[in-house]
């Protein structure tokens, strides 16, 4: 286009350019001599600007607010609140789903009271991810825990479906970020009970397609007291190859060490805080909580009452002593709303996570920490279990669904 350009407008000539300057028509205004002997405008051209007068010194100096009308850089609360929008928290822990199996009706957009999570409190704490438990509730027999699992799939994927304005169903790392992006939260189907698969790994594989991402080790002859059966490293091998996490929480010392040593993908402690400063039976020992730190696992600390303590504070007193023990990138949190458990004071619903946070900004929390701790150690144990499983399949074999002769019995 520039060479048409050239063409169409040909150079001038020598000379052409001096006879044009002669001939323009002057637009400055013309000057008389005053009374004084200077030259002065007789009349200012039209869009003339006149020439500013110099200003004084005092003039030219910046303006200085005095030291005590400086404007704050805003409370704890407002801090917490700006940093949790652009870091949300991923909650580990929720039991909503059998929480509203006992509500005759709901809506969970517009709230309800009923409960201590809805979407306009999930928004209000900046909830952006959240793991809906899939346990049964105590005394369903064994023989049950399949079915009641399945029907709990059912429900959960039922009360995502019926709010597609607040919630969106998530199957990978990049789908929990594509939810936060369009203004969702992000649901994570687990934790499920071990006694779920029924010893079987095509009952594992089948509820994985059904959406089941956490699965706890708990509640099967395979993990108990004295540690990991071979079938029960089987089943670890197996939930590496295909994409479920392992949920380390009420498992016994001897299962999490073990599974810390087998397992290719993090681990997660979906209700875990720290044995030192309250001795709750699924809160971890220093030990362990180091050996978990070594592991890049995860230990979300639990919002109850119970194993953590009745104030905020002692919330906040567990995240240090977590973050101190298995270092910054392997401590998150865990609501445990909707899970029949108590709540520290401040902390009662969904809606409270700020109060949290500025509580740890007041402890010298740095931001990056903090941002880790609700957003980022979450996303990255979801996206190390994505890749860890699109490397395994191509190098593993899914193996036969039956394989309780591993531990010395047929299968059904």
């Amino acid at each position: 286009m520039a060479d048409l350009q050239d063409e169409l407008r040909p150079l001038p000539e020598a000379g052409e350019l001096d006879d044009e300057a002669q001939t323009a028509p002057s637009t400055a205004a013309p000057y008389t001599r005053g009374a004084t002997g200077t030259e002065e405008t007789d009349a200012a051209a039209p869009g003339s600007v006149p020439e500013p007068e110099p200003k004084s010194e005092q003039e030219r100096e910046p303006k200085r607010e005095p030291a005590g009308e400086r404007k704050p850089a805003g409370s704890p609360l407002e801090r917490a609140r700006a940093l949790l929008t652009d870091h949300p928290i991923a909650d580990g822990y929720s039991g909503l789903p059998w929480a509203l199996r006992h509500l005759p009706w709901y809506d969970l957009q517009l709230g309800e009271s009923a409960l201590d999570t809805d979407v306009p409190r999930l928004r209000e704490g900046h909830v952006g991810a959240s793991l809906w438990s899939l346990h049964p509730p105590e005394g369903v027999a064994p023989e049950r825990a399949v079915g009641a699992t399945l029907e709990q799939l059912d429900h959960a994927r039922s009360v995502i479906a019926a709010h597609p304005e607040g919630l969106r169903l998530a199957l990978s790392a990049g789908q929990v970020i594509d939810a936060h992006h369009c203004g969702r939260v992000a649901v994570v189907l687990g934790p499920a009970t071990a006694a779920a698969m029924d010893g079987s790994l095509g009952i594992l594989r089948s509820l994985h397609t059904l959406g089941l991402r956490v699965l706890t080790l708990v509640g099967a002859s395979w993990a108990g007291e004295e540690g990991l059966t071979r079938l029960g490293e089987e089943v670890v091998r197996e939930m590496n190859r295909i994409g479920v996490l392992a949920d380390l929480s009420g498992a016994s010392d001897a299962t999490i060490g073990r599974v810390l040593a087998l397992s290719k993908t993090p681990v997660l402690c979906t209700r875990s805080a720290a044995r030192a400063l309250r001795p709750h039976p699924g809160n971890l020992p220093d030990g362990l909580l180091a050996e978990l730190g070594a592991a890049k696992g995860l230990c979300l600390v639990p919002l109850t009452a119970e194993q953590t303590g009745p104030t905020v504070r002692d919330v906040a007193d567990h995240l240090d002593h977590v973050r101190a023990i298995a270092g910054p990138d392997c401590v998150g949190l865990s609501g445990t709303y909707d899970s029949g458990a108590a709540h520290p004071q401040g902390l009662a619903d969904a809606s409270g996570y700020p109060h949290l946070i500025a509580e740890l900004l007041g402890r010298g929390w740095p931001e990056t920490d903090i941002a880790l701790l609700t957003w980022g150690n979450m996303q990255r144990v979801l996206r190390t279990a994505d890749f860890a499983a699109r490397a395994a399949r191509g190098r593993r074999e899914p193996p036969p669904a039956g394989v309780t002769h591993l531990d010395g019995r047929r299968d059904a």
